[in-house]
């Protein structure tokens, strides 16, 4: 087979965020496949076909995509962000292992990006500077009690927490639910950062007390980093605070 796919992260916004390794993939590239929004960030020029899906579809389009590939076609499938956080790898994947034993024969690559946690925790600072983790607050695959066992389990061991997919217009109570259930199991003095359209002229950075927090700071294009217990904030006059987990813990 001479096709090739690329499953590419083409990062939270910015271009220059984009790797070059992405770049190269995208210029050699036939097809572009993914979900709208994503596929209208990459340039249009001579010999390029884009292939536009929405964004429940994603099974679909990553057997689109190897059967494209399978024919000899050189894909790109992009994401926002990293393709192998809460993106398009694993799903590319889903679709190879039930697909036909021929795609497995294809040049199949993961080309990472720098993620919406990672670009947000650096403009606000180094809120993931320590021992974190990330969860999909989106119950479209896994139930909701799933998420808040996760929630529980992940304030339980103190860990700084991304959040991503907080709200959505099929998800409107979700972060709400999220966001009492982290007030009622954290002590006073928790920080929390919304990061709204991070790296984009759009971009909004907002820190404050948990306890403070409402539901409707989050929206679609917003990911939430919520401090450990240890998370500090350096107030700065005349310019925006830094918050950042110190990497240091004393027992």
């Amino acid at each position: 087979m001479s096709g090739w796919l690329a499953i590419a992260g083409l990062g939270p916004g910015d271009p220059q965020f984009q790797t070059l390794q992405v770049t190269a993939a995208l210029a050699e590239a036939t097809d572009i496949v993914g979900y709208g929004p994503y596929v209208a960030r990459v340039p249009d020029r001579g010999g390029l076909t884009k292939h536009m899906s929405d964004n429940r579809v994603e099974l679909e389009r990553a057997a689109h995509a190897l059967s494209l590939a399978a024919k000899g076609a050189r894909v790109v499938v992009v994401s926002s962000g990293d393709p192998g956080v809460f993106a398009m790898a694993s799903a590319v994947f889903e679709a190879l292992e039930a697909g036909p034993a021929d795609w497995r024969d294809l040049d199949i690559r993961v080309l990472p990006g720098i993620t919406a946690m990672l670009a947000a925790s650096a403009a606000a600072g180094a809120i993931l500077g320590h021992d974190f983790c990330a969860i999909n607050l989106s119950d479209n695959l896994k139930p909701w009690a799933l998420i808040e066992r996760r929630l529980q389990l992940a304030v339980e061991a103190d860990f700084a927490c991304a959040f991503y997919n907080p709200s959505s217009k099929a998800r409107p109570d979700g972060f709400g639910q999220a966001l009492r259930l982290l007030q009622e199991l954290c002590e006073d003095g928790r920080l929390i950062t919304f990061a709204r359209a991070v790296s984009t002229p759009d971009e909004t950075l907002t820190t404050l007390p948990l306890h403070a927090a409402t539901p409707e700071m989050a929206d679609m294009r917003t990911v939430v980093l919520l401090g450990s217990s240890r998370t500090r904030l350096i107030e700065r006059p005349g310019r925006a605070p830094l918050v950042y987990t110190p990497r240091q813990v004393q027992v």
